[in-house]
């Protein structure tokens, strides 16, 4: 072997290996960045893909996942996890160097055909890596610091992809403004860029100790192996939740940007911007989930951001009535800054609670069996809404509340429903079954998400506090109301003297400058000791 497993890590083999896969996953999401999300559909729509097409670009990543069937396979009689991930992570990014040569492919007649194999193989290498990853890391990462590395790893992650986003966003339309009848060029070489950045992610996966697998004197009997996960009442009701869940999900999100470049007509520069406010609102949250699902469990952040998320999908049907309108732009800022929130601790509770609920030496079949079942609904839904799309595109639900005045007449549409809204309404709906099937997983330390709630305010209390040494700033969170019955009663009674004042000949008295000016330093001295008194009672 050119990587050996190690029976045992030292101190300082494992704080350097916890830094390699940090530096592992920024060049990660450097590549999915760059080959993913917007710039992907956006290169597809420009090839002349349909709606069928998109759902079913979106769909192949899932559905490679399910090659980890057989991958559980080749990790347990192998046993070289670290050799198995790096070889198939580097055959499986060689293929974005292909894709980034479509548009100089001239002879090549239907070039989507070419994207999609690309894509289906490429998918089904990188499921192979990640069986053998999720098995190694499961064994590397402390148990009791998952959350909160992970949680650190991923907010490293998002400011690199905040950053590629962006300059890959410039580039295009700068790209768009020079050559305008030539923008396919451009996704080219931002894929090219993202291949350069996921091939130098090797070098830190080298550099990443491999813990020995758990020696297993039985014999390996695979069916026994594969079903095993669905035998255990616990990891099968977390199995349910998570498939309900990503089906939910990916009905919904891969329309997100066709839904922004063909309905609202929105720009890239735009689209960018927005996905960069999701991100850096998910980079504040991750440190703040991480540390808080280490504390209570997955499961707490997971019932607090659910909802959170699957409203936030309901919300996008509000941003078109039919068309963009005065609140457009602001529904979608307050839909991109909630969803990054609440999508920060579902991606990282839902992950981690696979990883704690999975018993030790037994994390390949576990972990592979839950992605199966999430992969093959994450990779049906798409496709799914891809077939039925152009049906509901030329359907449409309403229901308008009307005025009618003497004067005027006038009537608005409360809900609207068009194209891509029924999907987001089925996602809706769908989302909500799947947070019931979460309460009936089990978690070591879970609390019910009031609480969680109580000590995320108790904290953002504590650090109001921190602003100032100043004892007034305590009123900011806990307001004195003795001090205002006080100074409510000291007003009073100087309203009743000014009022009494007002039978003299008020003439006298404002002549009288002395007079005037000792009456009410007088005055002032005695409201301002009453009410110190009485702070200082309630302090």
């Amino acid at each position: 072997m050119k990587f050996p497993a190690k029976d045992s890590l030292t101190e300082d083999e494992l704080k350097s290996g916890l830094k390699n896969v940090i530096m592992d996953g920024l060049t990660t999401q450097a590549i999915a960045t760059l080959t993913g999300g917007v710039f992907l559909v956006a290169f597809a729509l420009k090839l002349g893909a349909s709606n069928l097409t998109i759902g079913i670009l979106a769909a192949i990543p899932p559905l490679g996942q399910l090659i980890q069937l057989p991958a559980i396979y080749i990790v347990e009689k192998y046993r070289i996890r670290k050799e198995i991930c790096i070889l198939s992570t580097a055959l499986s990014r060689s293929f974005w160097l292909l894709i980034a040569l479509i548009p100089f492919l001239v002879f090549i007649k239907n070039p989507l055909t070419l994207l999609i194999i690309a894509l289906i193989i490429n998918a089904a290498l990188s499921a192979v890596g990640a069986c053998s990853w999720n098995s190694w890391m499961r064994d590397l990462v402390p148990m009791n610091k998952m959350g909160s590395f992970f949680g650190k790893r991923m907010i490293y992650a998002s400011i690199v992809g905040i950053l590629f986003s962006l300059a890959a966003g410039i580039f295009i339309d700068y790209w768009k403004r020079l050559y305008p009848d030539n923008e396919l060029y451009a996704y080219s070489y931002v894929f090219f860029v993202g291949f350069l950045a996921g091939m130098s992610g090797l070098y830190f996966l080298s550099k990443i100790p491999e813990p020995r697998m758990i020696i297993i004197k039985e014999k390996i009997n695979f069916s026994r192996l594969l079903f095993q996960p669905f035998k255990d009442t616990n990891f099968k009701n977390l199995i349910i939740f998570l498939g309900s869940w990503n089906f939910a999900v990916n009905l919904a999100a891969p329309f997100f940007t066709v839904y922004m470049l063909k309905r609202l007509n929105l720009d890239m520069s735009t689209i960018i911007i927005l996905m960069v406010l999701n991100q850096v609102t998910s980079i504040a949250f991750l440190r703040l989930w991480g540390k808080y699902s280490d504390r209570f469990s997955n499961k707490s952040i997971l019932s607090i951001n659910g909802p959170l998320f699957i409203v936030c999908i309901l919300a996008w049907t509000f941003t078109a009535r039919p068309d963009k309108h005065i609140f457009t732009m602001p529904l979608l800022v307050a839909i991109h800054i909630l969803m990054g929130i609440s999508s920060a601790g579902i991606t990282l509770s839902s992950g981690n609670i696979g990883l704690k609920l999975a018993p030790q030496g037994q994390a390949t079949s576990y972990l592979a069996a839950n992605s199966f079942v999430n992969s093959l609904a994450a990779g049906i839904a798409p496709v799914l809404g891809g077939l039925f799309a152009d049906f509901f595109e030329l359907s449409e639900l309403w229901a308008q509340i009307g005025w009618r005045s003497p004067v005027s007449t006038r009537a608005f549409n409360a809900l609207y429903f068009q194209s891509l809204d029924f999907f987001f309404l089925f996602a809706f709906l769908i989302g909500f079954y799947s947070i019931h099937r979460l309460a009936l997983v089990k978690e070591v330390g879970e609390v019910e998400e009031k609480i969680v709630i109580d000590e995320i305010i108790s904290e953002v209390r504590r650090d109001m506090r921190s602003f100032s040494t100043a004892s007034g700033l305590r009123s900011t969170v806990q307001f004195p109301f003795s001090v205002l019955r006080g100074t409510i009663g000291n007003v009073r009674a100087i309203n009743n003297f000014k009022s009494s004042l007002s039978s003299f000949n008020r003439r006298r008295v404002i002549k009288n400058a002395m007079f005037k000016s000792a009456f009410k330093k007088r005055l002032r001295s005695i409201s301002r000791k009453e009410v110190t008194e009485e702070t200082n009672k309630t302090l």
